[in-house]
C-alpha cells in the first residue's frame, strides 16, 4: 500500500508539472486533423512577432482523453535555398591583345559544364567591358555572353568589387575571353566552376509604411519603412529607377526596442545587412533570418544627387516544423516565453527515419493561455479598527503590570 500511494503521488505530481509548462506561455493554437506519426506545419506568419527572436519558444503540447499533457517533438525547418560549387580544373593557354583589347584561352579538358568564372586582378580601380566565347577546337567559336560590366572600386569611402562572369550553363573544352581595355589588364587569378542553386521557398511581405528622407547635411538619404506586423525576413531588394551609374554604400538597419524618456523617445537599431547600391548587381541584400516590423535604410549619397528609390521587397523563407505524434490527444502550438531554452529531441539523430512526403497540417485561431492566478500575501488583519484595539489592549496589560510592579516596591 505504501509503494502505491508513492506512485500515485508521483504521478500526480508529474501531471501537475505538465500542466504547468503549458501554462509558462504566453499563446497557443490548436493544432487541426493530426492522423499520423509525422506531420508538418507551416508556421503562421502572425506567430513571429510574439515568439523569442532566435524561436526557442516553439512547443507542441498535447491534452490526453484522461486530462495529462505530452509533449510531441519537432524539428524546425527554413525552406532556404541550397547552394553547391564544382570547381572545374583548366589550364591557360595564351593571352594576346588586339585593337579590340585584350585576350585570355582557357582550355578544360574534362569538358565538364560551367556557369562561373571568377576573375582576380592586380589593379584595383577600372571599369571593363567583356565578351565570352566558347569552341571545341579553337577554329569556330560561338558567343557566350557578350558586353558584360566588370568594375573595380576602391578608395577611402568605398572598396566595390564585381568580377564574376556569370553565364548559362556551357560545355566547350575551350573558352576565350576579350577584355575590352586600353590598358593591359594584370589577371592574377581565375577560379572557373559549375554553380548550382536549388531555389527556396518564399513568402513576400507587404510595406504597410515607407517614408523617404533626404539629409542634405550628413549627405545621406534615410528610408523608414514599417511592415504590417511583425514578420521573418531573409532578402531585401531596393529598386533605384535611375538610369544613370551609380555605386554607394548602405545600411539596412532593424529596430530592436525603444525607451521613452522625458525628451521622448529613443529608437535603438541593429544592422541587418551592408554593402554597395550600385548599377550593375540587382541590389538584392541578403541576412540571416530576423524577426522585425520596422527597417531603416541607409545610403550614403557623399557628393551625389540621391537616388531616385522605388518600390521596397522585402521577403523572408517559408518556416514549418517536422513533428512527431505518438498519442492520441488534442494538440497545440505554444509560443510566447522568453526564458525557454532550445528545445532538444531526440528525433534529430535519426532523421532518415523521417518521411519523404509529409501531410501539412493547419492551426487554429490564436487563444491566450489562461495564467493560475497566485494569492498574493494578505495583511494579517484588514481592518485598521481591530488592529487599535489590540495595540490598546497591549498597552492597558502592560500599564497594570507596571503598577503591579510599583505597588510591590
Amino acid at each position: 500500500m505504501k509503494l502505491t500511494n508513492k506512485v500515485f503521488v508521483f504521478l500526480l505530481f508529474t501531471c501537475s508539472f505538465s500542466f504547468g509548462q503549458m501554462e509558462q506561455y504566453d499563446y497557443k493554437r490548436e493544432i487541426k486533423s493530426v492522423s499520423q506519426q509525422w506531420h508538418e506545419i507551416i508556421l503562421p506568419d502572425e506567430v513571429f512577432g510574439k515568439t523569442s527572436r532566435n524561436l526557442n519558444d516553439l512547443r507542441i503540447f498535447g491534452i490526453t482523453a484522461s486530462g495529462d499533457t505530452i509533449e510531441a517533438p519537432y524539428l524546425l525547418r527554413v525552406s532556404a535555398e541550397k547552394t553547391s560549387r564544382q570547381e572545374v580544373a583548366f589550364k591557360t593557354l595564351n593571352t594576346a591583345h588586339n585593337d579590340k583589347g585584350y585576350y585570355f584561352t582557357f582550355e578544360l579538358p574534362s569538358n565538364e559544364p560551367i556557369n562561373r568564372i571568377q576573375l582576380d586582378f592586380k589593379q584595383k580601380n577600372f571599369d571593363w567591358q567583356t565578351s565570352l566565347e566558347g569552341s571545341q577546337d579553337q577554329n569556330e567559336w560561338f558567343t557566350v555572353i557578350e558586353d558584360y560590366r566588370i568594375m573595380s572600386i576602391k578608395n577611402e569611402m568605398t572598396d566595390f568589387q564585381f568580377t564574376n562572369l556569370v553565364f548559362p550553363s556551357s560545355k566547350y573544352r575551350f573558352f576565350r575571353l576579350l577584355i575590352h581595355s586600353k590598358e593591359k589588364p594584370e589577371l592574377t587569378k581565375t577560379s572557373i566552376a559549375q554553380h548550382e542553386i536549388r531555389d527556396g521557398v518564399f513568402k513576400n511581405y507587404a510595406v504597410k509604411k515607407m517614408h523617404t528622407i533626404e539629409n542634405k547635411q550628413s549627405q545621406q538619404t534615410e528610408i523608414d519603412i514599417e511592415m504590417q506586423i511583425p514578420i521573418r525576413a531573409s532578402h531585401i531588394k531596393i529598386d533605384v529607377l535611375d538610369a544613370f551609374d551609380y555605386y554607394r554604400p548602405v545600411s539596412i538597419k532593424y529596430l530592436t526596442d525603444s525607451t521613452k524618456t522625458e525628451q521622448g523617445w529613443i529608437y535603438n537599431y541593429s544592422t541587418l545587412s551592408s554593402g554597395i547600391l550600385n548599377s550593375i548587381e540587382g541590389n538584392v541584400f541578403k541576412f540571416k533570418s530576423t524577426t522585425f516590423q520596422k527597417l531603416k535604410i541607409i545610403i550614403h549619397n557623399q557628393d551625389n544627387q540621391a537616388l531616385t528609390i522605388g518600390s521596397i521587397t522585402v521577403k523572408g523563407y517559408v518556416h514549418k516544423l517536422v513533428a512527431r505524434f505518438t498519442e492520441p490527444a488534442s494538440y497545440f502550438l505554444t509560443y510566447g516565453n522568453n526564458k525557454a531554452k532550445n528545445a532538444n529531441y531526440d528525433i534529430d539523430q535519426f532523421l532518415d527515419k523521417i518521411p519523404k512526403t509529409l501531410k501539412v497540417l493547419e492551426t487554429d485561431n490564436e487563444l491566450t493561455i489562461d495564467k493560475e492566478i497566485q494569492p498574493g500575501v494578505e495583511p494579517l488583519f484588514k481592518n485598521k479598527t481591530w488592529l487599535w484595539i489590540i495595540m490598546g489592549f497591549i498597552i492597558l496589560i502592560l500599564g497594570w503590570f507596571s503598577v503591579k510592579m510599583i505597588q510591590k516596591k
